[in-house]
C-alpha cells in the first residue's frame, strides 16, 4: 500500500492533468457546450417524480449504450449502471472499482409542466425548466465526462462505475443508492464514491447531514362529540405530544433541528375522531443527537397516550374504548463525516489547488451519506455551471464555468483511480 499525503495528491495531479489524453478529454467538453446543454434539455423535459422515474431511465440507459459503457443495467431500484473497464485489467477483476454518480429523480410531481427552454446571452446557453439543475447538470455533467473519457481514450487503472440513481430527493430517502450498497456485488469493492449534484464548481459536501423522519398516528373508536363524551380524543392526544416534542432542548453544536411537519385527523366538529397523525422531521450533524430526540418522540407519545386512556378510565368517563399508536420511519439518512485526512478529501484540494480554486467545504444530505457513513471515501460536488430557484417552478441553469466543474471532477475521479489502484 502507498501512503497518502497532500504533497503526493498534488503531484499526481499535475502529472495527470499534463498527459495528452487527459488534454483531448478537456479538449472535448470545451468543444461541445451545445451537445451537453442538449442532453440537459432532452433529460428535463421527461418527468422523474419521486418512486416514478422509469422513462428517465429508459433514456439514461440509451444514452449509456450509446456512449459505449459496458454492463449496461438497471438494477431493481430503478438504478441505471453501466461500466468503463480499466485499461489493461481483466474483464473478470475483482479488484477497486471506483463510482460515479447523479440522481435521476426530481421533487415535481410527474403532471407538472416542464416546457425546458434554452437561450443564449454573453456567451453562455441557459436553461429553464423545473429540474434544470437539481438534478439535470449533475447527469448531463456525468455524460459529459463519460463521453470526454471514452472519447479520448483515457487510460484508467481501476474500472470507473457509473451510476445514474433514483430515489435521492425527499421521500426517495436516498433509496437508489442505499440498494446499491446494500445489493450490488460491486458494494464491497468501491475504493471511493464521487456525486455529481447541481451546479457549481468550487463546493463540495464532506459532512453528511443526518435526518430521521417519523409517522405518528393514535388511533381510537371515535363517537359522537356529546353522546360518546369521555372517549378518548386522538386529537386531544397527539396535540399534547407534539407539545411536548416541540419543547425539547435542542443544542447549539452539534447543530440539530426539529420539524414537525404535517398534523391532520378527524371529520367534523363533532365528531370524536377515529385517527389523528403527523409527521415529525429530526436534522442533525450528529448520531447520537438524532436517537435521543427518538426517543424523546416516543416517550412523548406514550405518555400522551397513557394519560388519555387513564382519564377515560376515570369514574365519569364514558370510554368506548382505549387509543392506541403507531410510530413509523418515514425517512432515515445517516450522518457522517469524511475524515480530514481522507484520500478523496486531499485529492480535492490539490485538483482546487491546479485549477486556481478555493475549497468551499459544506454540510448537506445527499446520496454520499450513505457511502460516507459505512466509510467509503466519497463526496457530492457540483458539476459546473450555475444555478438557482432549486425546486421551485422557476428553476434555471447556465453553463458559465461548466467547463471549469468538469475539468475538476474529471482530474479528481482519475487522481482518486490512480489512488485505489494502488491500494
Amino acid at each position: 500500500m502507498v501512503l497518502f499525503s497532500r504533497s503526493t495528491a498534488f503531484s499526481r495531479v499535475t502529472t495527470l492533468a499534463a498527459r495528452r489524453q487527459v488534454h483531448a478529454a478537456f479538449a472535448w467538453m470545451h468543444n461541445n457546450p451545445r451537445t451537453i446543454m442538449d442532453w440537459q434539455a432532452e433529460l428535463v423535459a421527461i418527468p422523474a417524480p419521486p418512486f416514478g422515474e422509469k422513462a428517465r431511465a429508459a433514456w439514461i440507459s440509451e444514452c449509456f449504450v450509446k456512449l459505449g459503457l459496458a454492463e449496461v443495467n438497471t438494477d431493481t431500484a430503478g438504478n441505471v449502471i453501466g461500466i468503463i473497464a480499466a485499461t489493461h485489467l481483466p474483464a473478470e477483476s475483482s479488484g477497486p472499482v471506483v463510482v460515479l454518480s447523479a440522481h435521476l429523480d426530481t421533487v415535481f410531481p410527474s403532471e407538472t409542466p416542464l416546457n425546458p427552454r434554452v437561450s443564449e446571452a454573453d456567451g453562455c446557453l441557459r436553461l429553464e425548466a423545473p429540474g434544470a439543475s437539481d438534478n439535470a447538470a449533475g447527469v448531463a455533467g456525468m455524460l459529459a465526462l463519460v463521453h470526454a473519457l471514452i472519447n479520448a481514450q483515457v487510460e484508467l487503472p481501476v474500472p470507473l462505475v457509473v451510476i445514474a440513481n433514483v430515489g435521492e430527493e425527499g421521500e426517495g430517502d436516498l433509496r437508489g443508492i442505499r440498494h446499491f450498497y446494500n445489493e450490488s456485488l460491486l458494494a464491497g469493492r468501491v475504493a471511493a464514491h464521487v456525486v455529481l449534484d447541481g451546479a457549481g464548481a468550487d463546493s463540495a459536501v464532506t459532512q453528511a447531514l443526518g435526518s430521521l423522519r417519523f409517522q405518528v398516528e393514535i388511533c381510537g373508536p371515535g363517537g359522537h362529540s356529546f353522546t360518546d363524551a369521555g372517549t378518548p380524543n386522538p386529537i386531544a392526544a397527539l396535540a399534547s405530544a407534539l407539545a411536548v416534542v416541540g419543547e425539547t432542548q435542542l443544542p447549539d453544536e452539534p447543530r440539530t433541528t426539529l420539524n414537525i411537519g404535517t398534523i391532520h385527523g378527524g371529520t367534523s366538529v363533532n365528531s370524536i375522531p377515529e385517527r389523528a397523525a403527523a409527521s415529525i422531521d429530526f436534522r442533525s450533524t450528529s448520531s447520537d443527537e438524532l436517537l435521543r430526540l427518538e426517543v424523546a418522540l416516543h416517550r412523548s407519545v406514550e405518555d400522551a397516550v397513557s394519560r388519555a386512556n387513564e382519564i377515560a378510565k376515570m369514574p365519569r368517563g364514558r370510554s368506548r374504548g382505549p387509543l392506541t399508536f403507531t410510530i413509523t420511519i418515514i425517512g432515515d439518512r445517516p450522518a457522517a463525516q469524511l475524515p480530514p485526512d481522507s484520500p478523496v478529501l486531499e485529492t480535492l484540494r490539490s485538483v482546487d489547488r491546479h485549477l486556481g480554486i478555493r475549497t468551499d467545504l459544506r454540510l448537506g444530505s445527499t446520496d454520499a451519506n450513505i457511502p460516507i457513513a459505512r466509510g467509503v471515501p466519497a463526496l457530492s460536488m457540483g458539476a459546473g455551471g450555475d444555478g438557482g430557484g432549486a425546486h421551485t417552478l422557476a428553476e434555471w441553469y447556465t453553463d458559465k464555468n461548466r467547463e471549469l466543474g468538469l475539468r475538476r471532477a474529471l482530474l479528481l475521479t482519475l487522481a482518486i483511480a490512480e489512488w485505489a489502484a494502488e491500494q
